[in-house]
């Protein structure tokens, strides 16, 4: 009796292990996370992992003697991996090789060269003006020029950081051609230094009007397009993301956010208040973004965490935006709700009450972009016409789980997740249920519409339940004109709009190739009524005749 409650008790030790935190092993042996999608009815569906945990990097892992302490963000440039450990004022260089990760450098100063250094610049001035002088007959064009270069190489030095040290670092960036920015938060400048750390320039607090002069510059995020421009997110800078060009010169902001206010409190503080009591209140300004990232087209996405959560349904909250250049929010929304992560936050428990709040996002390949969400420490990862293609992830202790995700990164389709509790980068990678989605929307957007058409049918098979799979047949087939079809797939999708599309394309090629008996049958239709009511005339006609003439 004994023996069989301890293998029942173990049994339920075996289950609890395996079913905590919403994870379990998959059948390759590696950490899997229960992973689902929305229905047409908003419904949840359980579908196969899109992608599964490889590995899970610790300060231990990189040889590190000191581990990481409140780590911010993450950064991915070809194979390598930049993480901005902020407690410890660096930056971590790490290389891949396979699901190997190597420190390659601890980033936690920069250097000033010797030709710059501010010594070394005032000593040549010095010397170039005692050599004009001596020489001043005989080679006075040469001092002019060296005179010059003294003075250009002073004002260099004067521009130079006095600190060469990170205080509080919140973000990296790194160029294509290797240079990296880092955002100094605490020492008020965002740093840019070549591949060698050797201080190249800085982009520091703008004197311009419309930057509050009283506040002090503190870079968080920060993002460079291929012209070198820079962009970033100050704290408590509420009119968008400030823009510096290349030459360090501030030119404005993009996107500010829309200005958050309650109706009854808006009407209270303009019709009920004195003006005291109003500039003791504060005032409704635009709330600042959370995090930014720039994609290959050089297109800015940006999360915003400050909004009313009944905001979100119909769109106003605008938890995910993309801004093209003038800051205009051009992100497409064509499914039934926007990209707003979870839909039944009010129903969640308590501990997870509440929207998701997306801290970080990074854009994959084809503008598919990946949302981490603060709340669950879940991820969702939406293509490029707003609809969810998977969502995974949990609060937890364990593989693929999370206590404070706080930023997210991609090397092709792979995806990083940083835990800043943890000190910890969770290692994502594609399973071939996910690969097998990727493929088919590239094909797609390829005008691969058979080869689309067909991995999406492979998708069918591993999960009868995946709408976008039967919207991803019908689009194709409805780009080979293949019309009728298509309303099918539309129609198992519940898909109203493409469905609509379909029939009106197939409405007028029908009409198009039956336009001949279509016009023989209408004029039939017209013809014949119009030769009996003639025939009718004329008839009573005769017979009106007819009775005047018996009646003469």
């Amino acid at each position: 009796m004994k023996t069989k409650f301890r293998l029942l008790a173990m049994v339920l030790a075996v289950l609890m292990l395996v079913t905590s935190c919403g994870t379990a092993l998959a059948d390759d042996g590696y950490a899997s996370t229960y992973t689902y999608n929305y229905d047409y009815w908003s419904d949840y569906r359980e579908s196969p992992d899109a992608y599964r945990v490889t590995n899970v990097i610790y300060s231990g892992d990189l040889g590190l003697d000191v581990a990481m302490k409140k780590p911010q963000s993450l950064f991915v440039q070809g194979n390598m991996l930049y993480v901005v450990d902020s407690g410890n004022n660096r930056i971590l260089e790490i290389s891949r090789d396979g699901n190997e990760f190597e420190l390659v450098r601890i980033i936690d100063e920069f250097k000033i060269g010797a030709a710059q250094e501010p010594a070394a610049a005032e000593e040549t001035a010095v010397t170039d003006e005692t050599v004009a002088t001596e020489e001043a007959a005989a080679v006075e064009e040469t001092a002019v020029i060296e005179e010059s270069t003294a003075a250009e190489e002073a004002v260099q030095a004067e521009e130079l950081p006095t600190v060469t040290t990170f205080n509080n670092p919140n973000d990296v960036a790194v160029d294509e051609e290797g240079n990296i920015y880092v955002a100094d938060t605490n020492n008020q400048r965002i740093v840019m230094m070549d591949k060698d750390l050797n201080y190249i320039k800085q982009f520091v607090k703008p004197t311009d009007s419309t930057f509050d002069q009283s506040l002090s510059f503190l870079p968080n995020k920060l993002v460079i397009d291929n012209s070198g421009r820079v962009f970033t997110l100050a704290t408590n800078v509420n009119k968008g993301v400030v823009k510096f060009e290349a030459n360090t010169e501030f030119t404005g902001y993009v996107g500010a956010n829309k200005v958050v206010y309650n109706l009854v409190d808006y009407v209270w503080k303009t019709f009920f208040m004195t003006e005291e009591q109003r500039a003791q209140q504060e005032s409704f300004v635009p709330t600042e973004y959370c995090n930014i990232y720039m994609d290959e087209d050089s297109f800015i996405y940006a999360t915003n965490i400050s909004f009313d959560e009944y905001d979100l349904v119909w769109d106003n909250a605008q938890p995910i935006r993309r801004l093209n250049g003038v800051g205009t929010d051009i992100l497409i929304k064509n499914d039934r709700y926007p990209p707003i992560g979870e839909l039944y936050w009010q129903e969640q428990a308590k501990d997870y009450h509440g929207p998701s709040k997306f801290v970080d996002i990074t854009v994959l390949h084809d503008d598919i972009y990946v949302g981490i969400d603060r709340t669950r420490g879940r991820l969702y990862g939406y293509d490029s016409q707003g609809i969810m293609l998977w969502a995974f992830g949990n609060m937890g202790n364990s593989d693929g789980c999370f206590s404070n995700a706080i930023s997210i990164e991609h090397m092709g389709n792979d995806l990083f997740v940083l835990d800043q509790n943890e000190g910890a980068i969770t290692v994502f990678v594609p399973t071939e249920y996910g690969n097998l989605i990727y493929a088919a929307n590239e094909a797609y957007l390829k005008g691969d519409y058979d080869g689309s058409a067909d991995l999406w049918r492979d998708v069918l098979k591993m999960n009868a339940n995946y709408n976008l799979a039967f919207i991803g047949i019908g689009r194709s087939l409805m780009r080979q004109e293949n019309f009728t079809e298509a309303m099918d797939y539309f129609k198992m999708a519940m898909d109203r709009d493409n469905y609509g599309r379909a029939f009106r394309l197939w409405r007028k090629i029908w009409v198009e190739e039956n336009i001949g008996w279509l016009v023989a049958v209408l004029a039939v239709i017209i013809i014949i009524p119009m030769v009996l009511r003639s025939i009718k005339k004329k008839k009573m006609e005769v017979e009106a005749y007819e009775r005047n003439q018996v009646t003469k």
